[in-house]
């Protein structure tokens, strides 16, 4: 498995997210263990090091913990932590732009709704 990196962020940090959004969407369930630093480090052909920062990153955010000798598990209400967070950072600093660029196309919740909609077909 090879991952596409972006150069405009730290290899650390896009994992982190990874893991977050695999959290976030049920991948990855709470009290569930995280795939060790060493299958990580081989199947992103990166450095363990790089999966160590990623994943204390999560330790620090007290969103995984480790258990020593056995590794790295989702902690009970992560998945709610980072819902309440990941709401408040895009209400905060997404949904403005997005709501403004709503205004400037024209559109009304009954066309957005249809688009979604749309989609689900």
């Amino acid at each position: 498995m090879a991952a596409h990196w972006d150069d405009n962020q730290p290899i650390y940090w896009q994992l982190r997210e990874k893991t977050v959004a695999a959290i976030l969407d049920g991948t990855l369930d709470e009290g569930q263990p995280l795939p060790s630093v060493r299958q990580v480090a081989v199947d992103f052909q990166i450095n363990p090091l790089t999966v160590s920062k990623a994943y204390q990153s999560l330790v620090d955010d007290e969103l995984v913990e480790k258990r020593r000798g056995v590794g790295m598990f989702v902690r009970p209400g992560a998945r709610e932590r980072l819902l309440n967070s990941e709401r408040e950072r895009f209400l905060k600093d997404e949904w403005p732009r997005v709501a403004e660029r709503i205004g400037q196309l024209g559109l009304d919740i009954e066309h957005l709704l249809q688009a979604v909609d749309n989609r689900k077909e």
